[in-house]
């Protein structure tokens, strides 16, 4: 039995439960995300890549994910 405590967020509008105390980059690899192709706006501030890491999620983040796809 884990004793991960578990945090409420929205992501892109949808209600999502995810570990406590994660970074950037942490949540993205835990809801399998690429983070080279995306941008983060985190309570409706853009977060800058450099800053991510030393950005950590906590319980009621409001996140929007854009992922970037490619084409012509």
């Amino acid at each position: 039995m884990s004793n991960t405590v578990a945090i409420e967020i929205l992501v892109n509008g949808e209600p999502c439960t995810v570990p406590a105390g994660q970074s950037l980059p942490d949540l993205l690899r835990y809801l399998e995300i690429d983070p080279s192709r995306v941008a983060v706006e985190l309570n409706r501030r853009i977060i800058r890549k450099a800053q991510w890491a030393d950005t950590t999620v906590e319980a009621g983040a409001r996140l929007e994910i854009v992922q970037f796809v490619g084409g012509g």
